[in-house]
């Protein structure tokens, strides 16, 4: 039980700090896109700072959650970050939640409930050798520069989205490396933990982390990265908990029928309700949206944009 309560308080911080990070990265040049002066110029903002903060007490929360339980059970609980996101969109936008909202809550929490029960995650398997551990972590940062690098040839939009991809990757690997740091500290203790190289790559993969989403939140409005990132994220930690730290799922055929649609749910469903009108569109429909005075900056929002603003 204190697993599945430390996962979704976790969740429910990393959502409203998504949402605030992103009205202010829009306000954030675009020439600082993919520049590390983008996090300088963020910290200026207030409004991302109260953001940030959320964000990393979700991420306190959720490596409390982590330490008492498996990546692969609390990854799909991290998902409904984005059923957080929306409640606070939904009060910024004031928009109902309608069909499609509920049915994209509706595909979450079965697709959570389902790859649970199917897979009924647990640990205790045996961990991988350090050649594994370092060809899964490889192949992970293999595809987020082949993201990033592919990202930067296209539009802003899709910019956005595949950017937000490659920050999902992350954080899931970061998940996986941040359980593998938590079980090292409580067996050996603080200084055997610095010296290893785990605890220095959570930290290097949540920076670059943190620049490649708040590049996201930049590019194009919350819609387009948020659901990109939140159905990543569990499904590259379930494959490094699978692939180097022993966590076990059920393999018989029916629990693999399952625990694939119960994926399929979870990455659908974030979809569903990432698209959903209450999702912010640009900054000066939000702004005025909830009172406030326009932003001065030229708003640079696509037609489609407008129509699902």
């Amino acid at each position: 039980m204190a697993v599945f309560l430390l996962a979704l308080s976790a969740a429910c911080c990393l959502g409203l700090g998504f949402v605030l990070q992103q009205h202010a990265a829009q306000r954030a040049p675009r020439a600082d896109l993919l520049h590390w002066r983008l996090l300088l110029d963020l910290m200026r903002m207030p409004e991302w700072l109260l953001g940030t903060g959320f964000m990393v007490s979700g991420l306190i929360l959720s490596a409390l959650a982590l330490n008492k339980g498996e990546v692969s059970l609390v990854e799909p609980l991290l998902a409904t970050n984005l059923l957080f996101a929306m409640a606070l969109a939904r009060v910024l936008t004031r928009q109902t939640l309608g069909r499609s909202g509920w049915a994209g809550v509706l595909l979450l929490g079965l697709g959570v409930t389902a790859f649970i029960v199917a897979g009924q995650p647990k640990g205790g398997g045996p961990a991988a050798g350090e050649l594994r551990h370092w060809l899964v972590v490889g192949i992970v940062v293999g595809l987020v520069l082949l993201l990033v690098s592919l990202a930067r040839k296209l539009p802003l939009f899709e910019e956005a989205t595949l950017l937000a991809l490659a920050a999902g990757f992350l954080y899931g690997l970061q998940d996986a490396l941040t359980r593998t740091t938590t079980q090292r500290l409580d067996h050996d203790g603080l200084s055997a933990v610095l010296r290893t190289w785990q605890p220095y790559a959570v930290i290097v993969a949540g920076v670059v982390g943190l620049l490649l989403v708040q590049s996201a939140f930049e590019a194009a409005p919350l819609r387009m990265s948020l659901p990109a990132l939140t159905a990543a994220q569990p499904i590259a930690g379930i494959a490094c908990a699978v692939g180097f730290l022993g966590d076990r799922l059920r393999v018989t055929p029916g629990a693999l029928a399952w625990e694939s649609a119960g994926l399929l749910a979870i990455v659908i469903g974030v979809i569903v309700i990432g698209r959903h009108p209450a999702m912010p569109g640009t900054v000066r429909e939000t702004l005025e949206s909830i009172g406030a005075p326009p932003d001065d900056r030229p708003d640079d929002a696509t037609p489609d944009d407008e129509a699902g603003g």
